[in-house]
């Protein structure tokens, strides 16, 4: 891409994501897990976003990308293998009050209908916010998820709804 494209182009990603209330990743790098011989390798990708209703907390999010030339024509399905980690990376502030289970990020991983989510529960009782990740179907999702927690200082209670 034209480094004068990129800038508009990030500016409208930041855009749709302050609109939409969701949060959109940023590729931090990747490997590859399979060689094909047409299109691209099967790889992992790893990407961080931030939590676009509190500050201080990034999530690192991996996950299988499909290649060769489904892959590359943007027609295959992603396995539903990922996981996420989330970790305070800075003072943590609240941008209001919180739902107490708010999907945070969202992703397609097949042409049609299957999605990639991220879903921020509270812990009120320990003052914790916990992170699920999973892959979803329109009939039949993945019972395969992972889970991360991240403290809040005692003296920081988390605002509910």
């Amino acid at each position: 891409m034209s480094p004068i494209f990129r800038k508009p182009f990030s500016l409208s990603l930041l855009f749709f994501a302050l609109v939409s209330g969701k949060a959109w990743a940023e590729k931090i790098g990747e490997v590859d897990t399979a060689f094909k011989l047409l299109g691209p390798d099967h790889k992992i990708v790893v990407e961080v976003f931030d939590d676009p209703r509190v500050g201080g907390v990034a999530c690192y999010l991996s996950r299988a990308k499909t290649g060769g030339i489904k892959g590359a024509l943007g027609l295959a399905e992603d396995k539903a293998d990922s996981s996420v980690a989330c970790r305070q990376v800075g003072e943590i502030s609240f941008k209001g009050n919180l739902p107490q289970q708010e999907e945070v990020f969202s992703e397609k991983a097949s042409l049609l209908f299957k999605h990639v989510r991220v879903v921020r529960m509270v812990d009120a009782r320990n003052n914790a916010l916990v992170y699920l990740v999973y892959s979803d179907r329109l009939i039949d999702g993945s019972p395969k998820n992972s889970i991360t927690a991240v403290p809040v200082p005692a003296t920081q209670r988390i605002p509910l709804r």
